[in-house]
This record gives C-alpha cells, structure tokens and sequence, in this order.
C-alpha cells in the first residue's frame, strides 16, 4: 500500500499539509502518517554564561530553576504535540482517509524524516514553518534542509488548499526531470489532470528533442499533453506560466546544482517554491 508522510509543526501551514495530504491520499488510496517533531529549541532553555558575575550558591538555584522550567516545557511540548497530532487525524478522517496514523518524535525534523523514508512513497511539508509565518515569501528553514536529505517525491503545499485540475511540469532535461515525468506517467496521482511541459531557454533542436520525448512518454500513459519551449530563465518563464495558464500544482527537480554552487549562484529550486504562490511537487 502507498505510504504518505505528512510533516506538521504548529503553523497555519498545517491544516494546508493535512489537505493537500488527503487530497494525495483519496487519489492514490494510501495511508497518512502524520509526523510531529518537537526539535530541542522547543524545550531547552536559552544559553546563558553563568561564569564570574554569579555566586556558586545562586548559580546552583539558577541551574535547578532552569533545569525545571525545561522540564515544564518539555510536558507542554508533548501536550501541545499531541493536540496537533489528534487535530490533523480529525481533519484528514473528515476528509475521507481511512488510514490515519500519528506519530509524536524528539529530535530534529530532518533526522526524523531520514529515519522515516524506508517507509514513505510520497511526503508531505508545508512551504513555511510556525517561525517563518510572519515574514510573507520566505521559506521555512527546515523545508530546503528536508528536501536535500530526501529522495522519496516532496509535496511541498502551499498555504491553503485548492483542488488540483490542472499542472506544470517544468522540465530542463536533466535527471531529477526525467524522473518527474517517468513517476507521473505511472502514477494515479496525476490521472486525469491537464498536464502541461515547459522548458525554458533557447529552442533547439536539442532541446525540443528532449522536450518532444518526455511529452512522448506522457502520451503513452494517456495524457494530452502540451508541451513549449519559452525562452528566458527558468525561474522567470515557469512562474510567467503558472501564473498566465492558472497552474494548480507545479513539478519539478530538486536543487540540480551542489549547495555551494547554489548559494553562489541561487537555487531555482528555492526561486520557484518561494515565488509561485501553488504548490510545488519535487523530485531528487
């Protein structure tokens, strides 16, 4: 049986993860777990330099008040944990999921779901965190972190939900796209969707060829698709797309470049997650 894991924290970005997660799971007939992870920053208390300015007795005091405030905090973490938890089985049930499972972790986000992907198809992670809902079109620290550590298929899922109709695949030849395309051409995900290719930058033959074969590959597995070749830069030309042809659901490769080159150059992995404002299915 298909194996979705949706990662949740306390944000808005939540309730997205448990719709887009159902949505998923209806198409494909799979099960949900859903995954809270309480990272230590949730729990421990800040750092302070308890050196020199304090007396060894009222150090001692302050030491036992902190360990004991972490204590307390640890239990509402757990509390809160489970109530978020017991919130997203509710809203994924009510949405029609038989197969809902939760799961409350310690530790970093990251490792729990490295621990976790022997046993997913498909995860699920919203494009913000609770630290990150403020500050409008920037990302969640822990999304890029997650995406690089995983191989399994990412829907990355925008802030609110809306049915999917209609996608784009952005497609620039390399091995992360073709993977995209085989996975959508044997996949009930996409079925019965409007599909749309697009490559961006210079249309040459070679480039066409490319772009005719993937589109070749999709029609076998039923889909009409259209396929273009719009020239620019990709990060430019596929939000263009999205935005003029109403995408509801982009795929695309996964950070192509190594994380060095991309800090240096950007990442239009990033660029597209943050700029269009629809979910982005990755694939590494």
């Amino acid at each position: 049986m298909t194996n979705l894991i949706a990662l949740i924290d306390g944000s808005i970005y939540s309730h997205s993860v448990c719709d887009h997660a159902a949505w998923a799971a209806r198409r494909l007939e799979a099960s949900v777990r859903v995954v809270h992870a309480i990272g230590r920053r949730d729990t421990a208390s800040a750092p302070a330099n308890l050196s020199g300015s304090i007396g060894l007795g009222a150090r001692t005091a302050l030491l036992e008040e902190l360990a004991e405030l972490d204590a307390q905090k640890a239990k509402l973490s757990q509390k809160r944990g489970r109530l978020l938890l017991e919130e997203a089985e509710a809203r994924l049930r009510e949405q029609g999921v038989g197969q809902v499972a939760t799961l409350l972790r310690n530790g970093d986000v990251v490792e729990t779901a490295h621990e976790l992907e022997p046993e997913a198809d498909l995860f699920v992670i919203g494009k913000r965190g609770e630290a990150a809902d403020f500050a409008r079109l920037h990302l969640g620290s822990n999304l890029e972190r997650v995406v690089r550590a995983i191989h399994k298929p990412i829907l990355v899922a925008a802030r609110s939900f809306k049915p999917v109709e209609r996608f784009l695949v952005a497609f620039d030849g390399g091995t992360s796209a073709m993977k995209a395309v085989d996975h959508i051409a044997r996949s009930w995900l996409f079925a019965g969707l409007d599909c749309r290719l697009l490559m961006a930058g210079a249309d040459t033959p070679a480039a066409r060829k490319q772009l005719e074969d993937a589109a070749a590959l999709l029609r076998a597995a039923g889909y009409a698709v259209q396929a273009d070749i719009e020239p620019g830069g990709a990060a430019a030309a596929i939000a263009r797309r999205v935005e003029a042809d109403g995408i509801d659901l982009l795929v695309m490769g996964a950070y192509g470049h190594s994380r060095i080159r991309s800090m240096i150059i950007g990442s239009t992995t990033t660029e597209m997650i943050r700029s269009c404002l629809v979910p982005v299915m990755l694939f590494r």
